[in-house]
């Protein structure tokens, strides 16, 4: 019976662990993972530099980029930064996109609040999308010993086909947790 307890407690562990570690990654900001679809606190004097990072998977035809190589923001100030992605394909493409942030540290500081990430994106030939993002870094940072002396952050999208594409290519595991739609605007 006491075998039996025991690896029944193991099996119900391994499905748990996955929830668990995700729970902890968005309490904690652990692996890079943000902190997601909070309104900005207001801001302070003290600026950081956001640096903005686009790749596309070798699978998906697509020109994907940010519009803007960097910004600086005021801590506790919401910021609103631009990617664009275009189909190079001669029949329509869906994408869908994933992100993280670096330096890991960072995560649990940096707020997104609405973005395009995780939600899939459909381009006819030749299509364009502007694809916004609105975040802010929160003013803790700079009283947190282990972050106070970071200067710049790289929020960096992965554009894959679909999303098991991406789990097969490892991105969902430093891939941030959902915001919701934050809209592409298609030209």
């Amino acid at each position: 019976f006491t075998i039996a307890t025991v690896a029944a407690g193991m099996v119900g562990l391994s499905f748990a662990s996955v929830p668990l570690y995700n729970l902890f990654c968005s309490v904690t900001g652990y692996n890079g993972t943000v902190q997601t679809g909070q309104a900005a606190p207001g801001a302070t004097d003290r600026t950081i530099q956001v640096r903005f990072s686009a790749q596309t998977d070798r699978g998906l035809p697509w020109n994907f980029q940010p519009e803007q190589a960097s910004m600086t923001v005021r801590l506790g100030e919401e910021g609103l930064a631009f990617y664009t992605a275009s189909n190079q394909a001669a029949t329509p493409v869906t994408g869908i996109s994933v992100y993280n942030v670096t330096p890991e540290k960072v995560g649990r500081y940096f707020h997104k609040v609405a973005c395009f990430c995780f939600d899939e994106q459909t381009l006819a030939p030749g299509q364009r999308a502007d694809m916004p993002v609105s975040f802010w870094v929160d003013p803790r940072i700079a009283e947190d010993p282990n972050t106070r002396d970071v200067t710049a952050i790289t929020l960096s999208y992965t554009f894959f086909r679909t999303i098991e594409d991406a789990q097969r290519a490892g991105a969902l595991a430093n891939a941030g947790a959902h915001v919701g739609r934050g809209g592409a605007r298609t030209n």
